[in-house]
């Protein structure tokens, strides 16, 4: 498709935007960094400029409608602005490798080796986009938005292609967890709604972790420590055996596929106070519910064991999405089929983490997960071809065509 053309330049003009979020913001600002906020404005202007319906209230969430010129299955297509802050993500600047040569890309301030992304050689001759090496490039979400845009425009810009009614949402903050938390649930229509925030080139997520995270509150007794003995109750030292006592053979470093994990993601505190962060992830229903239950009686026992009281607050993040997939067969025999037309290679996968789909599935929407192309997320060192995301733009409008009629 000729007209899928600019997505280079449009991916490039997004990097720009500085939308590093803030999970210390969660609950007092929405979006929780003013870049995201730009935007999203940007991005409802451009929607407004290619005739769709647009609206953007205080949730803070862009809902764009382009209204069907055939009778079709609605559908909706959803991306994310911000950016993760596990490297530098504001201040991007982004690097263009055109007639890419398969060698290692040399950064400012890393290298991305061709033994360590055996993708690349699907590129050579192509378009690669880098940062300078300092900061992540930002293909997640950008470069989904990005896929978007550029097929809604397309579609626009070719009236001959019947659609029914297309729904875009643009979320903030989804790499804090909290993108969905103020999400306008009543106003989708659609039964089906893709996210664009995959990874590599052909990959289709169905399925994703059950995910909740644990705040372990340890309240100690203090004393002066010259005069401790059978009178300090140490709540760091409460918190160290806590951690230390999670199975270091489920946590996320020593596991890949359907297995699950525990992470104490954080600790601090004083002898008086202190507090674990613990992630909880698992595929099944029951392994789910397990591991939070495993998490409390192991608090209880350290408790019972270090003399100290310890309160749980454990929240659910998200859901797997599977059932609500079960739900809706066409949603994956609509991508089935487009990537047979486009001869697109699939390859079916798990999330090991989750999606703002996640979120929607458990309102019994379909929410299959599709790629961007970006290698590397969240690294000095991602990546993205420019051909992989003109391909997942090709792939949203087959798939608008195959739910028409």
């Amino acid at each position: 498709m000729d007209g899928l053309k600019g997505i280079r330049d449009r991916f490039l003009g997004y990097t720009a935007f500085d939308t590093m979020s803030d999970a210390s913001a969660c609950g007092i600002r929405r979006p929780t960094t003013e870049g995201q906020e730009k935007l999203l404005e940007h991005l409802a202007g451009e929607l407004e400029a290619l005739g769709l319906d647009v609206y953007y209230g205080e949730e803070k969430v862009v809902m764009g409608t382009l209204k069907g010129n055939a009778p079709g299955v609605p559908v909706a297509f959803m991306a994310h602005v911000d950016t993760a802050d596990d490297v530098p993500g504001n201040g991007v600047k982004a690097r263009v490798w055109e007639d890419y040569d398969g060698s290692d890309i040399v950064l400012d301030g890393a290298v991305i080796r061709r033994s360590e992304n055996p993708d690349l050689a699907r590129y050579i001759g192509g378009t690669i986009i880098t940062s300078d090496g300092t900061t992540l490039l930002g293909s997640d979400d950008k470069a989904g938005v990005a896929i978007i845009m550029e097929a809604l425009s397309y579609i626009v810009s070719h009236p001959d292609i019947l659609h029914g009614d297309i729904e875009v949402f643009f979320t903030p903050d989804e790499e804090t967890g909290s993108g969905m938390d103020s999400f306008p649930y009543d106003r989708i229509r659609s039964r089906i709604c893709y996210t664009v925030d995959g990874g590599a080139e052909g990959g289709v997520e169905t399925e994703c972790f059950n995910a909740a995270s644990a705040v372990l509150t340890i309240h100690g007794s203090p004393t002066h420590f010259g005069d401790a003995r059978g009178k300090l109750r140490n709540a760091v030292t409460a918190a160290s055996a806590l951690v230390s006592a999670l199975p270091g053979s489920e946590s996320p470093e020593a596991t890949d596929g359907r297995y699950g994990y525990y992470c104490a993601e954080s600790i601090s505190g004083t002898a008086a106070e202190a507090k674990v962060g613990i992630l909880i992830r698992d595929f099944t229903s029951e392994g789910f519910e397990h591991r939070i239950e495993t998490v409390k009686a192991l608090s209880h026992s350290i408790g019972l064991l270090y003399g100290v009281r310890i309160d749980s607050d454990i929240s659910v993040s998200y859901r797997n999405m599977a059932e609500a997939n079960k739900l809706e067969p066409k949603a994956m025999e609509a991508v089935d089929a487009a990537a047979r037309r486009l001869s697109i290679d699939l390859k079916k996968e798990i999330i090991r983490g989750g999606t703002d789909g996640a979120r929607l599935a458990e309102k019994g929407v379909s929410c299959p997960n599709l790629f961007t192309g970006g290698h590397n997320l969240h690294s000095l060192t991602e990546w993205v071809a420019v051909e992989a995301m003109e391909h997942g733009a090709e792939l949203l409008v087959a798939i608008v065509g195959e739910m028409a009629g």
